[in-house]
């Protein structure tokens, strides 16, 4: 069953297929927001954790590291972390191919709410700025395809694209990996402040109630912009759950906020390399409740050409998190 949108939105992609040689005003960054503008550091990259497959012998090792990089960033990258690299690559080109292949008046069958935050669907714009009335915002130069995937009771497939065919499958199987991941991920920060494995999840998902565990897929895909300067794929935000679990393709232009202040691009590492971000539910059960150091990570996405981001997040109160193509 494909999604009805109450009120039209113009997508990236139909913008671009006038070739416009200037963006809309709408979607141009004010100057100090602009990507020329900020602070970028050339010399930082965010850490990199080896999982070593979740074996039992190296766990100390990898807690203390989820540990240190958790309070010191915020965010790193994660390799050897047990999901197969054949998924997350053919999800990469399913998603790829559900922008770059089909038409948007044929995406356009499965448009999300306009009006409603994180709806489930093919939309262009979620994230509008809470001080701002949304007429006057300015807008992200992206589309996006937003699921709600977990808790089950939530899962409807034919809300998804059944173009390419095997899009479906793969986004549920996608999900169950992530899900897992971020369990074994919440249970090692647990750890690394001295709690039982299941603290922080039960914390955050109310006692490990099945329907506390909320996630969402978000695949967002930049096209390419006509002046990359004066516009942000995605602006600056902090993700309002507990952890997000992200994949990218091979353009670089994910971005994280260091403790210095200085915007540090996330390189595309491997094709199995899956970027973790903490999130506010995170840093509010650390620094609440814990008194320890963890802090979600502001993160933007400047153009850079092409790309695609495959987000996913999990935590008790819907939200959203990019799953790696961006």
């Amino acid at each position: 069953m494909a999604l009805q949108s109450s009120e039209p939105q113009i997508r990236v992609q139909k913008l671009l297929e006038t070739h416009p040689s200037q963006v809309p005003p709408q979607y141009i960054q004010p100057p100090h927001h602009r990507p020329s503008h900020t602070n970028n550091s050339t010399h930082l990259s965010i850490p990199v954790i080896d999982l070593f497959g979740f074996d039992p012998s190296h766990r100390p090792a990898v807690r203390a590291a989820i540990g240190r990089e958790s309070g010191e960033w915020g965010a790193f990258q994660v390799i050897n972390h047990g999901i197969p690299i054949s998924l997350l690559n053919r999800m990469r080109a399913a998603a790829l191919s559900f922008f770059r292949d089909y038409s948007v008046s044929d995406k356009l069958a499965y448009a999300c709410d306009p009006n409603s935050f994180a709806s489930e669907g093919y939309g262009t714009q979620m994230l509008l700025d809470k001080h701002v009335h949304s007429q006057s915002s300015v807008l992200d130069w992206r589309d996006y395809f937003d699921h709600h995937t977990l808790p089950l009771s939530r899962r409807n497939p034919s809300n998804w694209p059944h173009f390419p065919s095997d899009y479906r499958e793969l986004m549920a199987q996608y999900s169950d990996c992530m899900k897992l991941l971020s369990q074994r991920l919440l249970a090692l920060i647990s750890e690394s402040i001295g709690l039982p494995s299941s603290w922080m999840e039960d914390a955050i998902t109310g006692m490990g109630a099945e329907e506390g565990f909320y996630q969402n897929i978000t695949v967002s895909y930049y096209p390419p912009c006509p002046q990359p300067d004066l516009t942000l794929g995605l602006q600056s935000h902090s993700d309002i759950g507990a952890i997000t679990l992200l994949i990218q393709d091979d353009v670089s232009g994910l971005q994280v906020l260091s403790g210095q202040g200085d915007w540090v691009t996330v390189h595309p590492l491997s094709p199995d390399a899956i970027v973790v971000i903490l999130a506010d539910q995170t840093e509010e059960v650390g620094l609440v409740i814990l008194h320890c150091s963890y802090g979600s990570s502001l993160h933007d996405k400047p153009n850079s050409g092409t790309s695609l981001i495959l987000g996913g997040w999990n935590d008790v109160i819907q939200t959203w998190d990019k799953l790696g193509m961006e």
